[in-house]
């Protein structure tokens, strides 16, 4: 509502602002979309968590073109380059598969050098799961923070967008299936990142019921 409102605010009455006011209208309306960003956010990670029942199974090929239908005009603007791999039929709802290539392939849109990102998608059959792996060209992580990105509200570079939720979702999803997600980087040398889903899915269940059963 507050969003909603200040920018009603904003459409109807700028005229009748003086410049502080029209400034702190907008850093009103920019922090009621912020808030509701971080809102939405909050309940894909808590959705991130519950596993769906019976088996659940996703076309990684089609999920990933969905994934660039809805990041087209994102990498348009970046003349980004995203290449794949035939990609396999996995265990994991639909839904969950796209969070998680949706997030990694954002976060190596958003995280690039100068240069046109260049993004590749494959997968491999290890260990009886499949590994998929998202690499790209970017600005790179200090091996430092590898394990650190995957926390909630982990932002290592303050003057990107966003609110440190995605790579917390993708490590929610993997985990619940049963997978396990890292990242092989060095600053300046671009990041893959790695996730694996084994062949058979857990049996369903969510977040709160393991913490009542614990």
């Amino acid at each position: 509502m507050s969003a909603v409102y200040s920018e009603i605010v904003a459409k109807r009455y700028h005229h009748l602002l003086d410049p502080d006011g029209r400034q702190f209208l907008g850093f009103l309306t920019e922090g009621g979309r912020r808030l509701a960003t971080l809102i939405d956010d909050l309940l894909a990670y808590t959705r991130a968590g519950v596993v769906e029942a019976g088996s659940a199974t996703a076309d990684g090929s089609v999920v990933l073109q969905q994934v660039l239908a809805s990041l087209s005009e994102t990498i348009r603007q970046c003349d980004g380059k995203v290449t794949y791999d035939s990609l396999p039929e996995i265990s994991m709802s639909q839904t969950h598969l796209q969070q998680v290539l949706q997030n990694l392939i954002t976060n190596a849109l958003k995280y690039r050098k100068e240069d046109p990102p260049q993004i590749h998608i494959s997968a491999i059959y290890q260990g009886a799961a499949w590994r998929f792996s998202v690499r790209d060209n970017g600005i790179g992580i200090d091996p430092e923070y590898k394990e650190k990105i995957f926390g909630v509200f982990k932002r290592l570079h303050r003057n990107y967008s966003g609110t440190g939720i995605g790579l917390a979702i993708c490590h929610r999803v993997v985990a619940r299936y049963g997978g396990r997600i890292w990242v092989e980087s060095s600053p300046g040398q671009g990041a893959t990142f790695f996730f694996t889903v084994p062949e058979r899915a857990p049996r369903a269940h969510s977040a709160a019921a393991e913490s009542s059963a614990g």
